[in-house]
């Protein structure tokens, strides 16, 4: 079943079936608001139940599953979404407003995450400890193995509604894990298309249903105690809310951030304004590791300011179908307008704008503010916009300071060739991850990925995340005499 743009609501996967339901869903292109992109349908009350009851029944045999079959599984996943790349990487731009570059790469990027997967299912090990640390202990010895947790929650945001819904089917089908996945509203179609490819992957009937479904409906499975763990990723206001809810079962946040960058007057200038560019615009900014907080050495403000600025003016936006585009739509007029507010009340409050600042429907341009006070939202929110704001340092230990002063730390970048910096940034910094040399927008799949603070709860990255789907349980092995 292929999805045909236009044609008749793609229906949703339902405990290996496909289902149609009474509420029908449609999918808007941010690029034209006025044109849908497709359609589909919101899971009732009663499909929400059957997919549980499924799951539980489904973990069965999920958690049985020996390792070679769940890494074929995954490794025919990753290998139908390669050979759908183009179909998938258009459906990413019309749904989602991703420029068709960007889209293609997302695409990549999930067949290798379930690739990894595989890799990660077929080395799940556990470790051999000796218990002979007392003499009333001796002739004894533990062996540990992980176990899956049981059937997954999990509820995947627009930004990435391919990859960020990977990194929940994959480790929970390497773990051993049943999951129902509720995708993005707003483009639900690409998770239902690669529903196509799973169903046909040879997991058990139940282990995997893709459910869009209303907010309620949602809420209701956050608080299901028959799954033992949830797994959102999204902002940090609704994360810590479900986290109330969720009751027993374990949590995994993914929230956001207004990562910093610190430009340190060693950097290789024209390697960071490059990298800045790419992190703070890409996918207009909608990503919770964008680009939004700019930390530069005084010695180096005018040269790098300039660079950058210039570079900004650059860039296209526009048809997110376009090879050529490199920024496309806000996810809708909505996020536009709030951004628009934000610049506003930062300009009301003394900021001053370099570029950009004003909204056209969907569209917001490339966005550089100076001089304005951290108490402004532009500073201590996420943004989740193409929008930047600068700030001077003198001194390493400030630019630190100024990154950590934050309730937020998912991710900072370091432009700097002091070894002596990279120390630092990397022992002080409160966040999950410092890179050097390059954005904190940086992240390849196999890494562990998440934050401190109010930016979540545990790792993704395919280890990591198993690690969350599973227990430890250990074996201690006494020997008579």
């Amino acid at each position: 079943m292929t999805t045909t743009i236009g044609a008749q609501p793609h229906p949703i996967l339902l405990a290996g079936r496909w289902v149609d339901s009474p509420d029908r869903l449609i999918v808007t292109n941010p690029a034209d608001p006025a044109t849908p992109a497709g359609s589909t349908y919101n899971a009732t009350a009663e499909q929400y139940e059957t997919a549980v009851t499924a799951a539980v029944a489904a973990f069965e045999q999920t958690r049985v599953l020996p390792a070679y079959e769940r890494g074929a599984i995954l490794r025919s996943i990753s290998a139908g979404i390669k050979a759908r790349r183009e179909e998938l990487g258009r459906l990413i731009a019309l749904e989602a407003g991703k420029p068709i570059r960007d889209a293609l790469v997302e695409v990549d990027r999930a067949s290798l995450t379930f690739r990894l997967g595989a890799e990660e299912a077929e080395r799940l090990v556990g470790e051999v400890i000796p218990l002979d640390l007392l003499a009333s202990s001796r002739g004894r010895i533990g062996i540990t193995r992980r176990f899956p947790v049981g059937p997954v929650a999990a509820i995947s945001p627009f930004n990435f509604p391919l990859n960020l819904a990977a990194h929940k089917l994959a480790p929970a089908i390497a773990a051993g894990c049943s999951i129902v996945l509720k995708p993005p509203s707003k483009d639900p179609l690409t998770m239902l298309t690669v529903g196509e490819i799973i169903a046909e992957a040879g997991l058990p009937e139940g282990a995997v249903s893709i459910l869009p479904m209303t907010r309620e409906l949602g809420d209701r499975m956050v608080a299901d105690e028959r799954f033992k763990l949830l797994t959102f990723t999204g902002s940090p206001s609704v994360g810590w809310r479900m986290k109330e809810r969720a009751g027993k079962k374990k949590v995994v946040l993914e929230l956001g951030g207004n990562a910093g960058v610190i430009v340190d007057k060693s950097a290789d200038l024209d390697w960071a304004v490059k990298r800045c560019l790419v992190g703070a615009f890409s996918y207009a900014g909608q990503v919770c590791i964008s680009v939004q907080r700019m930390v530069i050495h005084r010695d180096v403000w005018e040269e790098f300011m300039g660079r950058f600025v210039a570079g900004a003016r650059k860039l296209r936006l526009g048809d997110p179908l376009d090879p050529e585009t490199d920024l496309g739509p806000m996810v809708d007029a909505t996020a536009a307008q709030r951004t628009q507010r934000w610049v506003d009340e930062a300009v009301a409050l003394g900021g001053k704008l370099l570029l950009g600042g004003r909204a056209e429907g969907t569209a917001f341009p490339p966005t550089i503010l100076i001089d304005t006070p951290v108490s402004a939202a532009v500073c201590s929110n996420e943004a989740f916009a193409p929008l930047v704001v600068a700030f001077p340092f003198g001194d390493f230990a400030e630019a630190i300071r100024l990154v950590n002063d934050s309730s937020f730390g998912l991710q900072t970048g370091v432009f700097t060739n002091d070894l002596a910096n990279s120390w630092a940034a990397f022992n002080e910094l409160e966040v999950g991850g410092v890179i050097i040399n390059d954005v904190p927008t940086y992240r390849i799949d196999h890494m562990p990925y998440g934050g401190v603070k109010d930016s979540g709860l545990g790792r993704e990255g395919l280890r990591w995340a198993i690690e969350d789907m599973t227990e430890v349980r250990i074996m201690v092995i006494a020997q008579p005499g």
